[in-house]
């Protein structure tokens, strides 16, 4: 039976929804940028189209260079003003703000959908764990911020497009809740009309945010070197957080600065192949396109027989295809486990690393189908990529380096511990990485060698939520760290003289 797109689904039915809740912000052509306390019909809307199925979709009005420079400094005017608001109220109009989002929390869902290609099941999670977040931070306060005081300029966010709320617009929230203003671009990329919505119903309850849109190179002597800035949070690439780090370098100004780095799996001395098998299939969660994604295992060779007959059957069972269609319109929106990746584009780059790789010498060891895939009939499946898994990508392929932010696995045999530790350490520094070995005191000396932020055995480490503290060592992480009590102590002031836990030019301080 041919799939159909289940109904009131829509874009045009998610759009009008956002004209409803916050017609201020969302004009029946486009959408609004948000600065000087209002909503602003500036800017050059680009085209844009949905990775779902070629949709077109609101795209972001670019600022050019000028008016991102007057929205910062009418930004320092709202946080010199916030900064004042006693902590009760900074409370009181953030948990409003959560109250809001929950009430609109099937809307947000479905434009994370739309604009950045989440399964269903996987947005509803970005949504709650923003407000869930927060919602801790709200209750945890005013233990955080005793003692410290407000930045002394706005907190300029810069992020990437793969979690609009569950990391942006709550770090956003938290930096409001601490007493400071906070500005954000809009990703380049997507999620433009979620996180204007969110930022409508933040704005509704009087939170001094500021959200625009424009080109990173543009607007980055805006968003990274105005004086006016307290502090720079940058998540994103290593090339891009390089020019922002470089930008930032003669300032003295507090940063951080959250890059990607190759996170490892490593399998040493293991045998239990069920558990590994479920593992894997959660690795493919949408489409490995995160911070913490698993795209590199490296096996020891005497296990790797074992190892292939638990992946290979964990890799051909992962779902995907389009996030809205069903069999029939009562149907419950299917479960899958990753959707389209951000654009064709980027399929186009993997595809062809993909077959450069092979052709290399790359061995492959499997390579999906779209035909595997659910789609709707004659529907643009331009943006969509089935799994794929290479052995021994060659060293000059990028794969064989740098995190591919799609669908693609490489997997690597090594012989001694000494290599797993080589190959698991291959891009200077990783924000998680993962020991599979049954002896745990061998997993514990392995796992102590390995340099990223967290490092789980005998299971997968992520971001983390509320307390769990979250940074990276080498070239995945610069400046301050964050999670727990540290994101508030990174964007607040402490005593004279406080070295902030983090990854800086002169020290590498990590958090008891």
């Amino acid at each position: 039976m041919p799939l159909l797109l289940k109904p009131g689904t829509t874009w045009t039915d998610a759009y009008s929804r956002c004209r409803s809740a916050a017609p201020e912000a969302f004009h029946d052509d486009r959408v609004l940028n948000h600065w000087a306390g209002m909503w602003q019909r500036d800017g050059r809307p680009a085209p844009a189209a949905s990775p779902v199925d070629g949709t077109t979709i609101a795209g972001p009005p670019r600022l050019d260079r000028s008016t991102a420079s007057r929205a910062v400094r009418a930004s320092l005017d709202e946080h010199q003003q916030w900064r004042h608001v006693p902590l009760a109220e900074r409370k009181a109009r953030v948990a409003a703000t959560l109250d809001a989002m929950t009430a609109h929390r099937e809307l947000l869902a479905l434009l994370l959908v739309w604009e950045i290609g989440k399964p269903w099941k996987l947005a509803l999670a970005d949504v709650d764990r923003c407000i869930e977040g927060v919602r801790w931070y709200v209750a945890e306060a005013d233990s955080m911020v005793e003692g410290r005081a407000p930045l002394q300029g706005p907190v300029s966010n810069i992020a990437s497009w793969n979690y609009p709320l569950s990391v942006l617009m709550h770090a956003m929230l938290v930096q409001t809740l601490a007493g400071n203003a906070a500005i954000a671009k809009t990703p380049t990329d997507g999620g433009l009309a979620c996180l204007t919505l969110a930022c409508a119903l933040a704005v509704g309850e009087g939170l001094p945010i500021t959200l625009v849109s424009g080109g990173g190179a543009e607007l980055s002597p805006a968003l990274v070197r105005s004086r006016e800035l307290g502090c720079v949070s940058f998540v994103g690439g290593r090339d891009a957080g390089a020019k922002v780090a470089t930008s930032l370098a003669d300032l003295g100004r507090r940063h951080i600065l959250e890059q990607e780095g190759l996170n490892c799996w490593g399998v040493w001395e293991y045998s239990d192949w069920d558990r590994l098998a479920g593992q894997i299939r959660k690795t493919f969660d949408y489409g490995k396109q995160r911070c913490t994604a698993y795209p590199r295992f490296i096996v020891q060779r005497a296990l790797f027989h074992d190892f292939l007959a638990a992946y290979l059957p964990a890799v051909r069972s992962v779902r995907f295809g389009h996030p809205l269609a069903v069999e029939s319109a009562d149907d419950p929106l299917p479960e899958l486990d990753f959707g389209p990746l951000i654009n064709n584009t980027k399929v186009k780059d993997l595809a062809d690393q993909v077959d450069e790789a092979i052709t290399m010498g790359g061995v492959p060891l499997y390579r999906g189908s779209l035909a595997d895939g659910r789609f709707l009939p004659g529907q643009d499946t331009s943006a969509y990529l089935a799994p794929v898994a290479i052995l021994a990508p060659p060293g000059s392929s990028p794969l064989r380096h740098a995190e591919p932010f799609g669908p693609v696995d490489t997997i690597v045999v090594v012989d001694t511990e000494a290599e797993l530790l080589a190959a698991m350490n291959a891009s200077n520094g990783a924000l998680v990485a993962t020991i599979s070995c049954d002896e745990e005191e061998t997993a514990m000396r392995l796992a102590s060698e390995v340099r990223a932020f967290k490092v789980g055995v005998n299971a997968p480490r992520s971001r983390g939520d509320r307390e769990e503290l979250f940074g990276g060592l080498g070239a995945s992480w610069r400046g301050a760290f964050v999670g727990g009590e540290l994101l508030v102590r990174a964007v607040t002031l402490g005593p004279e003289g406080e070295r902030l836990p983090g990854n800086f030019p002169g020290y590498t301080g990590l958090p008891h």
